[in-house]
């Protein structure tokens, strides 16, 4: 496979897609203004699954709760692409000023997922209009992206086995990267992430006297610190973990010691072995801490999901696809893995492929009640899954 030595002088979108760019920004207006929760997105997965079965695509419903696969064959090719997006939104009360901002009070579509549905639609129309390919395609629309429990979900129920593929790939927007360029990360390219809900137990008491009691919140204090050596003293300073404290409640009233303290964490890392230490550090360091002040402390620590972990090959394949077809110019170099979390890391676990962003310009961030997700990506990344799908799915690729 040769990288193009010189550009081409358009923007490398294709011109099939550019002139239904309306249609495709219109599906995502409506999919904006009706946002749904996790597994509670009935009125989009009927949407995605009436626009496939129009454009010809063999469609199966309510896989993994509400997620939608549309199946298009064509040819004898033997291979098979899957190309994923997910469809929910956020319990945020949305900030944008938009005319088409959200309908359901206190929902938003803060993380683009609305836009990279309508991505995947418009791939999608042109593939089945216009696409050149030998194979077999598999478009996943999955729920539950937010929550980290839509790609396991899928997965539970068949998604591979019913609808098998040689390699998926996913994308996500990202605020801050020019629109319409692509990034590219080979290995770690997003962290793992576990919450965990700690309790910190003493004995409370009046507090003019301390002197009785066992103070939870002074406790409390010294965890937070203390957790902030977990990284710092635990973790080789050339690998990447994170802990933060968000969340810290305990007493009602400024002159009682309450009898315990509750404080939420998320725990996040590239590599697996990161993840461990972190998971055994924290829980030490909050036990061992506690107990130095009296308290005893009670963590509950499921398990999250892992880090994004892109395939070398198929990383690299997406990449010459990008460059070939929108020039080196809309390729960043050297974009650095990104330490938010995203539950295609299941999809990773149990097939070969990559996940890709996208530029969204300069915007609010990701989950921010003012985010606007931005039109003028959908053109771009939904030439690229074209552009892949036809250079994926042949017969012969030696």
């Amino acid at each position: 496979m040769n990288i193009l030595r010189h550009p081409p002088l358009d923007t490398g979108v294709l011109p099939q897609i550019a002139a239904r760019a309306d249609d495709a920004i219109g599906i995502r207006h409506d999919l904006h203004a009706h946002p749904e929760l996790a597994f509670e997105e009935h009125r989009t997965s009927a949407r995605v699954a009436e626009l496939l079965q129009q454009w010809g695509y063999q469609v199966t419903t309510g896989v993994g709760g509400t997620g939608v696969v549309g199946t298009l064959a064509r040819g004898q090719g033997s291979r098979k692409l899957g190309l994923r997006a997910d469809i929910d939104a956020l319990p945020i009360h949305e900030e944008s000023g938009l005319g088409y901002a959200s309908q359901h009070e206190g929902l938003m579509h803060a993380c683009g997922h609305d836009g990279h549905t309508a991505i995947l639609l418009s791939a999608a129309h042109y593939l089945a209009h216009h696409g050149r390919f030998d194979g077999t395609l598999q478009l996943v629309f999955q729920p539950a992206e937010e929550t980290g429990s839509g790609a396991s979900k899928m997965i539970a129920d068949g998604l591979f086995e019913r609808f098998p593929v040689d390699a998926i790939y996913g994308l996500h927007n990202w605020p801050g990267v020019p629109t319409g360029h692509f990034g590219f990360v080979e290995g770690p390219a997003m962290a793992s992430v576990d919450w965990a809900r700690l309790r910190v137990i003493g004995k409370g008491g009046h507090g003019a006297e301390p002197q009785g009691s066992v103070d939870p919140i002074l406790a409390a204090a010294h965890v937070i610190t203390a957790l902030q050596s977990a990284v710092s003293r635990s973790i080789d300073p050339r690998q990447m973990g994170v802990v933060t404290v968000g969340s810290i409640h305990g007493g009602k009233a400024a002159n009682v010691i309450p009898d315990e303290v509750e404080l939420k964490l998320t725990v996040r890392a590239f590599l697996p072995e990161v993840r461990e230490t972190l998971r055994k550090r924290v829980t030490e360091l909050a036990q061992s801490t506690a107990a130095a002040f009296g308290a005893r402390a009670e963590i509950e620590f499921p398990r999250g999901f892992p880090s994004v972990i892109n395939h070398p090959a198929e990383t690299a394949f997406v990449r010459q696809v990008a460059l070939e077809g929108f020039g080196a110019d809309q390729v960043v170099e050297g974009f650095a893995p990104r330490t938010a979390s995203e539950d295609f890391a299941f999809l990773l676990q149990a097939r070969p492929g990559s996940f890709v962003f996208v530029g969204n310009g300069d915007s609010a961030p990701l989950h921010s009640p003012r985010y606007v997700f931005n039109d003028a990506a959908i053109a771009p990344a939904a030439s690229l899954w074209a552009r892949l799908a036809e250079r994926y799915l042949v017969e012969d690729v030696a």
